[in-house]
């Protein structure tokens, strides 16, 4: 007969409001709130909203991470952490709760781990926040570099790395930088780390049996936070083989997680998750630092060792790499009184020596971008003109983009499709080899994936990648109608294996199948390439407008009202719709002139 597992604790379902009682009672500068059950809010004793003049940083999740996050409320950090029933995200009522405590007229900026739970019901705070005439932005942190990207629509989790993007908001706002300035320092911070854990057991809730999950002998790798299954179970090895390992695979070109390359500058945390030694921990950073510096060829700036964000009593660790700058330095050294940050990392140590540089493999392939040849052919001359078209288009429909994503997702969907576009923009006359249609195409989807982020920016990434694999594999001396369309059909299903959605789910495909569909349809019937894509694109128009009577399936829409989805069409078609609807118009323009 299988028992709980032995706890010092009274009531399982107290657990979080008792931790934060203890809490609050260690530091005096924390308190509380104290109103119905689900509010367990943590915040900082010598702010009011009435008179605060900062920027307000909160953050949040669930519990069972302590100290994350409520232990990093504190001047130079966090003004206030949500904190939600075990592993659970809190509720919409507790952030609202949190952010009227706190926010002044600077505004709030929340930092929100990559968890759908988290996202959905901190977005929905921040709209409601929003509409009572807060100033709200959102920062969401997936430093996860365990699963090869992408993740479909629910992309990097939320893991460590979260408190060290923690650290530079808040010091960004203890600095008093405004809302735009603190938002965007965390978003470049969660840009620059990447992380990976590792774990000899499984987590116990409170109350609950240990799951048996992994037998004697046997660790997990790339696990998260909540006991979740790990990318794979392997034989315990010793942990400098572990080590070298998972910083592999935060490190890998191949994935590119995090813009780290050799000759660089880093930081280090190695975090504990709950049930593992300081010895252990030690012993792991000890074996770390030298294989950054003399494997990777990197200089490590800063190094945190400790249980920063733990999963209850897991057994195991999580390393985390940021890349270094001087700014992102001096916000991890900026004075705080958060109890749980390590404020004996200061950076004043002798400097860290840099190995001596390791030539790169031949056969490696370059990091550099491709060069834009100096005279353009016919096909790269209309590849030109509809990629500018194309883009332009996008920035002419941001208002309406943002206008239709306000009623139906979070708001941003034409402010992210512009810096995709922009970014196109600005790469077209320095980088984009436009006699070479495949490599195009290629180099389209790494400016989107470094410029938009977020859900739609690995969509079209994936979207890019597939169409230039296809056309690589068939197209040498120009490509014709027949192998533009093949590598849109490619790129259809490849979206749709990884995102997960289809025909009918209220997605950028309600405009593109459709469109693939008009466009094999008029080439087999012979009509002409440029007719062709014309066609196509108005089969994409009426596609994304069809949108307004379908039921979502997919991304924030669904949980957004039957009533108030008829009203718009889905931004994300219409995005869709419009670049290619302005692509195939210049089709038609270059060839028939």
């Amino acid at each position: 007969m299988a028992f709980p597992t032995k706890k010092l604790i009274n009531d399982p379902n107290d657990v979080v409001i008792e931790f934060i009682e203890g809490l609050v009672e260690t530091y005096p500068g924390l308190q509380y709130l104290d109103g119905f059950p689900q509010v367990k809010v943590v915040l900082r004793a010598d702010v009011s909203c009435g008179t605060y003049d900062k920027v307000a940083v909160i953050s949040g999740g669930g519990s069972g991470h302590e100290p994350a996050h409520a232990g990093y409320v504190g001047e130079g950090m966090l003004t206030a952490a949500i904190c939600g029933d075990i592993f659970a995200s809190p509720p919409v009522d507790s952030i609202l709760a949190g952010i009227r405590a706190v926010t002044g007229p600077m505004g709030c900026l929340l930092i929100v781990k990559n968890y759908t739970g988290d996202r959905l019901n901190f977005g929905l705070a921040a709209e409601q926040a929003k509409s009572e005439g807060y100033k709200v932005e959102t920062v969401i942190v997936g430093d996860d570099c365990a699963l090869p990207p992408p993740r479909g629509i629910a992309g990097r989790r939320g893991l460590a790395g979260t408190i060290l993007v923690h650290k530079v908001a808040g010091a960004a706002a203890a600095a008093g930088l405004s809302l735009a300035d603190v938002a965007a320092e965390a978003k470049h911070a969660s840009e620059m780390v990447g992380t990976m854990g590792v774990a000899l057991t499984v987590c116990t809730l409170p109350g609950q049996v240990t799951s048996d999950r992994l037998g004697p002998g046997k660790m997990e790798l790339g696990l998260g936070i909540h006991g979740e299954p790990g990318a794979a179970v392997a034989d315990i090895q010793p942990v400098d083989v572990v080590v070298s390992h998972v910083m592999n695979q935060i490190l890998s070109p191949e994935t590119n997680y995090v813009p780290i390359t050799r000759g660089g500058r880093v930081v280090l945390m190695v975090n504990g998750l709950g049930g593992t030694p300081i010895m252990e921990l030690m012993i792991a950073v000890g074996k770390a630092v030298p294989k950054l510096q003399l494997e990777h060829g990197l200089a490590v700036d800063r190094v945190y060792t400790g249980s920063f964000m733990t999963s209850l009593d897991m057994a195991g660790f999580s390393i985390s790499i940021m890349r270094a700058d001087p700014l992102i330095l001096q916000r991890l050294d900026a004075a705080t009184k958060a109890p749980y940050w390590p404020v004996g990392v200061d950076g004043n140590h002798p400097p860290t020596k840099i190995p001596v540089p390791i030539p790169p493999s031949p056969t490696a392939k370059s990091d550099e971008p491709q060069s834009r040849p100096l005279q353009l052919n016919e096909q790269g001359q209309v590849l030109e003109a509809v990629i500018d078209a194309a883009a332009n288009a996008i920035l002419n429909l941001k208002d309406s983009l943002n206008e239709w994503d306000s009623k139906v997702g979070d708001g941003d969907c034409g402010s992210t499709m512009c810096r995709g576009a922009k970014a196109i923009l600005d790469d077209i006359k320095k980088y984009y080899p436009l006699n070479d249609a495949a490599e195009t195409v290629g180099e389209i989807g790494l400016s989107i994936g470094r410029a938009m982020g977020g859900t739609s920016g690995i969509i079209y990434t994936i979207f890019c990648k597939a169409a230039y694999t296809q056309l690589k594999a068939n197209s040498h001396n120009g490509v014709t109608a027949k192998q533009w369309a093949e590598a849109l059909a490619a790129s259809i299903a490849a979206v749709s294996k990884y995102g997960g959605a289809s025909a009918g789910y209220r997605t950028l495909l309600d405009a593109l199948i459709p469109a693939l569909s008009a466009l094999e349809e008029s080439l087999k019937s012979g009509d002409d390439p440029s007719t062709a894509f014309v066609l196509s694109s108005e089969a994409a128009l009426a596609g994304a407008e069809s949108t307004k009577n379908m039921k979502a399936q997919a991304g924030r829409s669904t949980y957004v009202s039957a009533e108030i989805l008829s009203s718009v069409p889905d931004p994300g078609a219409m995005a869709a719709a419009s670049w290619y609807r302005a692509a195939a118009l210049v089709v038609k323009e270059k060839y028939n002139s």
